[in-house]
Parts: structure tokens; C-alpha cells; sequence
């Protein structure tokens, strides 16, 4: 399968792959076992993902030695960004949209990153830069989960 260059990865896809009873975990290995794309997230993403790790202090040390080898880039939240991500917090407030996704978004503008990689249905409604579409580019095959959050 071809990829984009660089990839958004969301907190669903990577809590997904560092737990291994999850219903998509075999699915999101093998996605991240044949992407050879580069992988952003940001420290909203980290801190979610620490957090639904918690209970295993091993696969979080996993996870954060990955993002020490660049496994995923960590990308810095700035100013400009925090002030979008109000904008999008007014704009998806019957979603409502949370911070790391909401962080994803305006990385994505701010980027110009358009493809991510997430098991979270409401990036089928977030817009980039106000209207246009995310293109998802991971689909569990029984895409019938809504995440607010695992």
C-alpha cells in the first residue's frame, strides 16, 4: 500500500498498537508494519496515550523509548496553535472535539498535513482550515467504533 510522506497519528491508533487486548490491535500493527511514512503526533496525543497505558509502566516505557528513536515525531504546540484550537473548540462544541484532537488539527494547518491515521470517527467531520476533509488513511475493518476516547 502506498502512503502519504508524512502521517498524523492519533491516540486511538497508538493505544490501539501498545495494547495488546484491543480489538484493533492486530490491525494497527500490521498498518504501522508496512508504513514507511513519517509519523507526527503531538504531546496532547503522548499524555493520552500514557495515560490508557498507565496501568503497564512497561509498555509505556515502550512507547516514550519509540518516541525517543523517533519512532513518531512529537510536535511542539505553538502559540498560534492554541489559539486555533479555541477556535476549533467553539466550532466542534457539539462534538464536543477534545484537546489532542483538536491539537492534531491545527498541526494539521499548520503543516499542511492532510492524511492521519486514527481509528477516531470524528475526524470524518473535523475540516482543515474550515472545509476541507482529513483523508483517513488507516480503516479498521469493522470501523464501527466512535472513540471519544478508548
Amino acid at each position: 500500500m502506498t502512503y502519504h510522506p508524512v502521517i498524523l497519528v492519533d491516540s486511538s491508533l497508538l493505544i490501539a498498537f501498545y495494547n495488546s487486548t484491543d480489538n484493533y490491535h492486530t490491525q494497527v500493527r500490521d498498518f504501522f508494519t508496512s508504513c514507511t511514512s513519517d509519523l507526527i503526533t503531538t504531546v496532547a496525543c503522548v499524555t493520552e496515550v500514557m495515560y490508557f497505558l498507565a496501568p503497564n509502566r512497561q509498555v509505556q516505557n515502550v512507547f516514550l523509548l519509540h518516541l525517543t528513536n523517533l519512532v513518531y515525531k512529537c510536535e511542539s504546540l505553538l502559540p498560534e496553535d492554541f489559539a486555533r484550537i479555541a477556535e476549533l473548540n467553539t466550532q466542534y462544541a457539539s462534538l464536543p472535539g477534545d484537546f489532542a484532537d483538536l491539537s492534531l488539527v491545527a498541526i494539521s494547518e499548520r503543516l499542511n498535513i492532510c492524511a492521519i491515521a486514527t481509528l477516531d470517527k470524528d475526524f470524518d467531520i473535523y475540516r482543515r482550515y474550515r472545509c476541507q476533509p482529513f483523508e483517513r488513511v488507516f480503516r479498521a475493518q469493522s470501523d464501527e467504533r466512535h472513540l471519544s476516547k478508548v
